[in-house]
């Protein structure tokens, strides 16, 4: 099944019409025919299902019958990660986590940060390919690049963690049972988080963690962080 993404889509919506890009595709590569049904979401929970009633290259439109929405996951998954140096190790993360099932995601600048700036548009379009194809119906919210320090005094959440690789009486992140609420986990550069980073997100309640007893890369490590949680949760709900 292909699932198509408008962001101004609403439940009341009667007609969509499809970009040229969109269109193209719809008639060229899934040859679709007039009547077929066609499924579009807006990210926000909503399942929009029309059939197609004109087929054009430039100009599909299809006419709604019906509308689904989607509740949200009662708590979240935010994983605020330092960008990793290669773009392409970070947009696998951003579409892996989607796939698993992420809620929240925050670009954090570090003390040792390889990369010091980011294209949230790419990352942004990153995103819903991976919510398009692996169908689900609502997009992780993507935050703006904030400095750690910034970031870590500001924010709450129900569990907040921090994953560092320096020596420290640490439990693996697999072994907490409040994981069904709300979990924020800090994933460092690959340089790890410096001391004073540490130092100061102990001061903001943040428990240091382990992922397992590998050293891992940034990106491997936030799939993991996410990846434990989605189990945890799954795991208490049986």
């Amino acid at each position: 099944m292909e699932l198509f993404f408008q962001e101004n889509l609403l439940e009341s919506t009667l007609e969509i019409k499809f970009s040229t890009e969109e269109s193209r595709h719809i008639s060229k590569v899934l040859r679709k025919k007039t009547g077929d049904t066609i499924t579009v979401t807006n990210g926000k929970g909503l399942e929009w299902k029309g059939v197609i009633t004109r087929l054009d290259t430039r100009n599909t439109l299809a006419k709604k019958t019906t509308t689904i929405f989607h509740k949200k996951a009662k708590s979240n998954i935010h994983i605020a990660i330092a960008p990793t140096k290669s773009n392409d190790r970070m947009e696998w993360f951003l579409e892996k986590a989607t796939e698993i099932g992420i809620t929240h995601i925050t670009p954090i600048l570090c003390n040792h940060s390889e990369r010091r700036n980011i294209k949230s548009d790419r990352f942004e379009k990153i995103l819903i390919g991976a919510l398009k194809q692996s169908y689900q119906f609502h997009l992780p919210k993507l935050n703006a690049f904030t400095n750690f320090s910034d970031f870590v005094s500001s924010i709450s959440a129900d569990n907040k963690f921090i994953a560092h690789c320096r020596e420290s009486n640490k439990s693996n992140l697999s072994s907490y049972n409040s994981l069904s609420k709300d979990v924020l986990i800090l994933i460092g550069p690959e340089g790890d988080f410096s001391s004073e980073e540490v130092e100061l997100a102990s001061e903001n309640d943040f428990l240091p963690i382990a992922l397992g007893s590998q050293r891992l890369r940034t990106e491997t490590a936030g799939i993991v962080a996410c990846h434990t949680v989605i189990i945890k949760r799954e795991q208490h709900n049986t």
